[in-house]
């Protein structure tokens, strides 16, 4: 049994081009490669994204018929964000499958979360053009249900949660500012300071500059919880 082969028994899908599945499975560096004739994923990444979107905001709004709106996005927030994508390619041991080029693998790793999540929308989108809306929908349900499942009450993140510290204190909205960007620019890492009136400014990493805020958020909530 090939590599493909053993990836499409855990997708549960046999696709019918390969090409496409080969394409989801190819990193940029691979394809940057002067010998390589291979595409890259970043188109069937982008794609995957919005057929991944569109499929769970439709799940939740059918699971919880009587939460709000606002409910709703903190749910779709958590189950899209790209932590929750590198977790589904982990579970399906997606970043064996992976092709880099040999000085990423040796440097950033098949396993970096930037590098899985990506993948796995690529694989969305992959498998949204080669068998459809039904095919994809029945795989995120498979592989999502448990993140789903395992809190029922809705999340807040910790962006929210500060901002709603703040007004509860009467102070202004916090303020977030990027003070170094290092990496590659296909995979960088930001650094984002958060600030809020009297209170000691604190600085957060991440491959985004959404996450380096979130995780500047909670080093602020949990200096303020204590």
């Amino acid at each position: 049994m090939t590599e493909q082969d053993q990836l499409t028994e855990v997708l549960g899908y046999a696709f019918k081009d390969h090409r496409l599945l080969e394409q989801a499975l190819t990193h940029s560096s691979a394809a940057q490669q002067k010998t390589s004739r291979l595409d890259s994923n970043e188109r069937l990444e982008f794609l995957g994204d919005r057929a991944l979107g569109l499929i769970m905001a439709e799940w939740l709004y059918r699971r919880f018929p009587d939460e709000e709106e606002g409910a709703l996005a903190r749910r779709f927030a958590a189950l899209v964000r790209r932590e929750t994508l590198a977790m589904v390619a982990e579970n399906i041991e997606l970043g064996r499958f992976i092709i880099l080029n040999k000085n990423d693998e040796s440097t950033i790793g098949r396993n970096n979360i930037s590098i899985l999540a990506d993948a796995c929308e690529a694989i969305l989108g992959a498998l949204y053009l080669d068998g459809g809306l039904e095919v994809t929908r029945r795989f995120i349900e498979q592989q999502w249900v448990a993140f789903l499942e395992s809190d029922l009450k809705p999340p807040q993140d910790a962006k929210t949660a500060l901002q709603e510290w703040a007004q509860g204190q009467g102070l202004p909205l916090p303020q977030y500012s990027e003070i170094n960007r290092q990496g590659p620019s296909h995979d960088p890492v930001f650094t984002i300071e958060v600030a809020i009136e009297g209170q000691p400014s604190f600085h957060g990493e991440g491959t985004s500059k959404r996450l380096a805020e979130q995780a500047a958020a909670e080093l602020l909530l949990a200096h303020i919880r204590q």
